[in-house]
């Protein structure tokens, strides 16, 4: 699907599809913006190829699973960026390679799929943020994608909480696979927050033609841009943390309590091995043994057994092993 938004020397704004681009090549004044959903690779390659895309540029975009980056070009800036198709508060979430052409007069915004972010932006504020500049599109889309990031980071702050409280009452291993399936989503999305947090350093620190610092607007949308990547950083390394928290706690409760359980073993390991020590010995089957004949030898013989359990019961007690 191919949907653009136009905007004349006269700041009126038109929607429409691929007719725009006539119009926009013959307005000097004018800006567009041009939105990819999901069109095939030949298709894009010539439309990006048209507007003077390097071709590195345009094969970086195409590339499957690249990691975040931001580059620039003698005509354009090329900024992928990893969006989400779905996003819910079990942290069951879909990536989605987004890719920003930046150019003085055009926006180029290719993806895969729908992009709630640009859907967004084309239904209610695409027209006042393409007058500002198409630079301020791109970062706005950013923006607002890593809202809903934040919004479902922050319900699964709740998920988190209800866990940790199962887990101190009532801890399973189903619990456990809970919590180290969060963490491993948990790492892969650090590992995509990572990536963005460098993207925004990279605005901050260096000004390129295409998202000039000069101008007050663009740099207060990467500022807040890079604020909202850093708390999304943040929050994902925090519950992370918290994950390996309540995944050494439980560890360490399991081992405490196979520690009492060996502890109650070997007391009666401890006790019944004297026992069975004497109980053997007074078991053999020699014709001559002094305490058989004798008439109160089988009564000394359980006396001293009883004494040594009783003694050996009070000392493991004294120590505080049972």
């Amino acid at each position: 699907m191919i949907r653009t938004l136009l905007l004349d020397a006269d700041g009126h704004a038109t929607l429409g599809g691929e007719e725009l681009i006539a119009r926009w090549r013959e307005s000097p004044d004018s800006r567009i913006w041009i939105d990819l959903q999901g069109e095939g690779m030949v298709r894009e390659r010539e439309m990006l190829e048209a507007f003077g895309c390097h071709p590195m540029a345009i094969d970086d975009a195409h590339r499957d699973r690249h990691p975040p980056k931001i580059e620039e070009f003698d005509d354009h800036t090329l900024i992928l960026y990893r969006g989400i198709s779905s996003f819910d508060d079990e942290l069951d979430y879909v990536p989605q390679q987004m890719a920003f052409l930046l150019g003085e007069r055009f926006l180029i915004s290719l993806h895969p799929g729908q992009a709630m972010s640009v859907d967004r932006l084309f239904e209610r504020e695409g027209e006042y943020l393409l007058g500002w500049s198409p630079e301020y599109v791109a970062l706005r889309i950013m923006y607002i994608s890593a809202g809903f990031y934040l919004d479902s980071l922050l319900a699964f702050e709740t998920q988190l909480s209800d866990l940790e409280d199962a887990l101190t009452n009532d801890g399973s291993d189903t619990l456990m696979r809970r919590v180290i399936a969060y963490r491993s989503r948990l790492v892969k999305m650090r590992r995509i927050f990572n990536y963005h947090v460098g993207i925004t350093q990279q605005l901050i620190g260096h000004d390129y033609d295409h998202l000039p610092r000069a101008n007050e607007e663009t740099l207060h949308a990467i500022n807040d841009v890079h604020e909202r990547f850093e708390r999304l950083l943040s929050l994902t390394q925090m519950y992370y943390d918290i994950c390996g928290d309540l995944l050494d706690g439980y560890l360490s409760l399991s081992s405490y309590e196979l520690n009492s359980t060996m502890r109650i073993l070997t007391v009666i390991t401890a006790i019944f091995v004297p026992l069975s020590f004497l109980a053997g010995v007074y078991g053999m089957n020699f014709s001559y043994m002094p305490e058989l004949s004798f008439r109160y030898g089988y009564f000394i013989v359980v006396g001293v057994m009883l004494t040594l359990m009783v003694s050996m019961l009070y000392l493991f007690r004294r120590k505080r092993w049972f």
